[in-house]
């Protein structure tokens, strides 16, 4: 924790002559950059597994039509073909779960009162009028939605209710253009693949939940990530 501080201050004292106060909060940002740059490799990764299974949209159908009584089977049919072509049908989900210690890391940061047995600096720093380590309930304690602290979580509620509602566009899209895999799952019957595929359309929007009760550095990196995902999407599947 102590050195993951430092490198946050580090990149806050960079970053001071141009956002002076906010010198910190833009460090946040600018750390979630380089983590999802450094997870771009496997996004691509993930892109190219989503193209494949795509080609193997008719064999898959051809497997479901074979097996149309015996479900197991069917399963079992469309695993060993994506082992077969060397398609990993869980891969899109590594660049999410490989972000996860980076939030928890910014979580506890600015939710601890002290690291290495001394105060916690960096809760001393905000964005704007809202402090990096307070909660939305903090802003509306301290004046209400449209207070000057509140202010700053409605831009941030704006933010990811555009991102969401264009990632939800862009899920619906795919799903009419594809209808038979919408409703089968992207990997055509992988046990839990349905359910995801059924539910990953209203993923953006519980992003909302998040922002609203965690500490606001991490709320920053959920919304700065958000918004490259949805960036990123757009650019790998041009």
């Amino acid at each position: 924790m102590s050195v993951f501080a430092h490198l946050v201050e580090q990149l806050a004292e960079l970053l001071q002559p141009l956002f002076h106060t906010s010198a910190t909060a833009a460090a946040i940002v600018l750390f979630t950059a380089l983590v999802r740059l450094l997870l771009h490799p496997l996004s691509r990764a993930a892109a190219r597994g989503r193209r494949a299974r795509a080609e193997l949209r008719p064999r898959i159908a051809e497997l479901r039509e074979k097996h149309a009584e015996d479900p197991q089977r069917l399963q079992k049919a469309v695993m060993e073909l994506h082992a077969r072509e060397n398609v990993a049908p869980l891969s899109g989900l590594l660049p999410g779960l490989l972000q996860l210690p980076a939030f928890f890391l910014l979580y506890h940061l600015f939710s601890d009162a002290s690291i290495g047995g001394t105060a916690n600096e960096l809760l001393t720093h905000s964005l704007l009028a809202a402090p990096l380590g307070g909660r939305w309930a903090d802003a509306l304690a301290g004046g209400g939605v449209f207070g000057p602290a509140g202010l700053v979580y409605v831009a941030l509620f704006v933010l990811v209710a555009a991102v969401a509602a264009f990632n939800h566009r862009r899920a619906r899209s795919a799903a009419a253009e594809n209808p038979v895999t919408a409703a089968a799952g992207d990997g055509g019957q992988v046990p839990g693949l349905a359910a995801v595929g059924k539910v990953a359309p209203f993923l953006s929007f519980f992003t909302l939940v998040t922002v609203a009760v965690v500490p606001l550095a991490a709320a920053l990196y959920v919304v700065t990530s958000a918004t490259w995902s949805a960036w990123e999407q757009c650019a790998l599947h041009r």
